[in-house]
């Protein structure tokens, strides 16, 4: 080896131990020590399941009763899957719990004990299921129990209801006021035009354009009955837009009352940027990105 290559051999071995995964310098990058005791599959050592500690006060209702009431659930993190809370059973109302029939089978974790939750004023089938005997490389899970999101009547992070699935940790909501000009194009027409907006930056999404209702056009506004609920901006309502070509059905929503993470956009507007001609910020069009509504699904 010439003199030459074994001193960039030095150089990269000390690269190799001069990383932020080491404990005493983990103070100038992303801390996140759970990740050094991930285990692999063997039989597909790409796919990541793990569990972090939750801190925060999470209850789960039926009907009017409390199932389950805890500080110490687990965030469960799995690859391509919405985070999911499990609870322990020591701090479950397990008087409520029925066993079912219902099994699944889940290469990552093992088959599912599934379940359903008899308050005695409220019954909910297979509502709840329990890994008895995670499989290798899953994370012990098989002394708590989870729920199937949909079918339980509220769910709670400390006194604060939460939506649709668990929040995730290490996603990020940033609401910031920008004066930048944002146009909106459909059908060929300008239907916002405003210098006022709110810029919506979420982990793992599009930018959104939060804008106010008065730089639209209003007059081509009917409100929808349709709401969606969000884990990280609460419930939002919904306009349809009727263009002198077209009606958009819930092509525009807004949150009038959201969560405190996203407040700044609460009355504010939003266009589907995937179903509408294009949208410009400072005369620039910004690119289409494939989401779940790009094919018009909500």
């Amino acid at each position: 080896m010439t003199m030459t290559a074994r001193k960039n051999q030095a150089a990269n071995d000390e690269k190799r131990t001069t990383t932020i995964r080491k404990p005493h310098l983990r103070g100038r990058g992303p801390h996140f020590p759970i990740l050094d005791n991930i285990v692999q599959y063997e039989f597909e050592p790409g796919y990541v399941a793990f569990t972090m500690p939750s801190p925060k006060r999470i209850r789960v209702q039926v009907g009017p009763m409390i199932v389950a009431d805890t500080t110490k659930a687990l965030v469960f993190q799995e690859s391509d899957h919405l985070p999911v809370y499990y609870f322990p059973m020591s701090d479950m109302r397990e008087e409520f719990l029925l066993p079912s029939k219902t099994t699944t089978e889940d290469p990552f974790k093992g088959v599912a004990t599934h379940y359903s939750l008899n308050t005695g004023i409220t019954l909910v089938e297979d509502g709840a299921w329990r890994y008895l005997n995670p499989v290798k490389g899953c994370p012990p899970i098989q002394d708590y129990i989870s729920f199937y999101w949909p079918k339980m009547t509220h769910w709670y992070e400390e006194d604060e209801e939460i939506f649709v699935h668990a929040r995730d940790p290490f996603r990020r909501v940033d609401c910031l006021p920008s004066s930048r000009r944002v146009q909106v194009i459909l059908d060929g027409e300008q239907v916002a035009d405003s210098r006022r907006g709110v810029f919506l930056f979420e982990t793992g999404h599009p930018v959104r354009h939060y804008l106010p209702i008065s730089d639209t056009r209003l007059d081509m506004f009917a409100p929808s009955r349709y709401i969606s609920r969000c884990p990280y901006k609460g419930i939002s309502n919904y306009y349809h837009v009727t263009t002198p070509k077209k009606r958009h059905e819930n092509l525009v929503w807004y949150y009038p009352e959201p969560v405190h993470e996203a407040e700044r956009i609460k009355g504010l507007v939003c266009f589907h940027h995937e179903l509408v001609d294009k949208i410009l910020v400072d005369g620039v069009e910004i690119p289409k990105e494939a989401t779940a509504a790009s094919d018009g699904y909500f």
